[in-house]
């Protein structure tokens, strides 16, 4: 069997769930039964036989993907809506959400030493620190991890990072987790429409309705508080965050392509670089403006802050490197369960009302994200898979029809006087 790298590209800033492109190249199909349809297709030729060995490899393979799934899903829903719950909760004794970004950036230095201790333990040809790292550079090109290349290549990204990541903190400060957490999933929507315009992308008409779904949701999350400033303000500070995560992947693609999980992970770990060397000085010049002050460093939340990063960062790794243990759809279903998540701490922790333009909103972009989730041949299969089961009908119904023929002839035979009978 042909092996195959999984390439990734670390898309996902520190509050951006929906940013990480996940490609497979090489044999992205290691069996033969892969897609739905031609699964079913192969069941149904070995129904009432043993099956082949391939299949039977195949389903192990996928329940095994489903069972880790499932695992990811819980680890994203649970990393995601604790991190914006703990982000809450910080700013109601630490205000300083510049700060706090900047805090939880730096732990992603810590990406590429995790990504090593993993290589060590798994792999079958362990390399030095120097030599992965040599190895890895070469994704910022022949000359590796230049000051020019850092600069021209990293640096845009560190931007987008941090802005992505300060504008949804301080969205929190405004309005609640729930808006803010169902707002950010419009990113998915903006995306497409970058990716269709600039990367030239497959035009879909299923994801042109998720992205009209998202603008409507948006709207109607506006009305929902009644125009108010300081709502208005929270909901522009999320489409904001969303729309930077989305150009930060659309340029990612256009500029760097895709990355090996080492790559990503060294550039995770770059970013973190970029940001303690450069961003550091605007926490210090907003302490000092007194923008964003504390009265002393005991009287920050450490705990909250601490255990928010950890979070982030768990819920970065699963992001990006999940895909090697279970499918992309599965792991973006646990950003959309941690919508609800959210929806139950609010209603019990503040006075957040769920009116009935608040959830048909909430609904109307949960839709229009699951609608992106769809794959670009999910119009195919469908077709395929109505095709079968109309032939299958067909079959069907001329032997039932046949049955009930031979039964007629077979009753009238019975009943039908013979000859001899006449002649006796």
């Amino acid at each position: 069997m042909k092996k195959h790298s999984a390439r990734v590209a670390p898309l996902s800033a520190c509050n951006s769930p929906v940013l990480t492109l996940t490609k497979v190249e090489g044999d992205e199909r290691s069996y033969d039964c892969t897609t739905p349809a031609e699964a079913q297709t192969q069941a149904g030729m070995e129904a009432g036989g043993r099956g082949s060995p391939c299949c039977q490899t195949c389903s192990m393979v996928q329940l095994k993907k489903i069972f880790w799934g499932v695992v990811v899903v819980l680890g994203v829903c649970s990393s995601w809506s604790g991190s914006t719950q703990l982000a809450k909760l910080t700013f109601k004794k630490f205000d300083a959400p510049f700060t706090l970004t900047w805090f939880a950036t730096n732990w992603n230095f810590l990406f590429f030493p995790l990504y090593y201790i993993g290589h060590v333990c798994k792999s079958a040809e362990k390399q030095s620190p120097q030599q992965r790292y040599g190895e890895c550079c070469r994704f910022f090109g022949d000359n590796g991890l230049t000051l020019k290349v850092f600069f021209t290549k990293a640096a845009p990204f560190g931007v987008l990072w941090t802005l992505t990541n300060y504008l949804y903190l301080h969205a929190i400060k405004k309005i609640n987790t729930t808006d803010v957490s169902v707002l950010f999933c419009c990113n998915k929507a903006f995306v497409f429409l970058l990716s269709w315009i600039v990367l030239r992308d497959r035009f879909m008409g299923v994801r042109i309705v998720a992205a009209i779904l998202a603008i409507a949701g948006i709207v109607m999350m506006t009305y929902a508080d009644g125009f108010h400033s300081h709502s208005v303000i929270g909901i522009a500070l999320v489409v904001g965050s969303a729309s930077t995560s989305a150009l930060y992947k659309v340029l990612f693609k256009l500029l760097l392509g895709s990355a090996k999980y080492g790559e990503a992970a060294l550039f995770l770990s770059v970013l973190a670089v970029f940001n303690i060397l450069f961003v550091t000085c605007i926490p210090v010049i907003l302490y000092f403006t007194k923008v964003e002050y504390w009265s002393s460093f005991d009287a920050i939340p450490w705990g909250s802050i601490c255990g928010f990063s950890v979070l982030l960062l768990t819920f970065n790794i699963i992001l990006n490197f999940g895909i090697a243990i279970t499918y992309p759809t599965l792991i973006s279903l646990g950003i959309v369960l941690s919508v609800p998540v959210n929806a139950i701490v609010d209603h019990y922790s503040s006075d957040i009302v769920f009116n009935s333009v608040r959830v048909i909103a909430i609904v109307i972009i949960g839709l229009g994200f699951l609608l992106l989730l769809l794959p670009e041949e999910w119009d195919e299969w469908l077709i395929k898979l109505l095709t079968r089961l109309k032939v299958r009908k067909k079959e069907e119904i001329p032997e039932g029809n046949g049955d009930i023929v031979s039964g007629l002839q077979n009753k009238s035979r019975r009943t039908r006087p013979s000859m001899s009978s006449f002649t006796h």
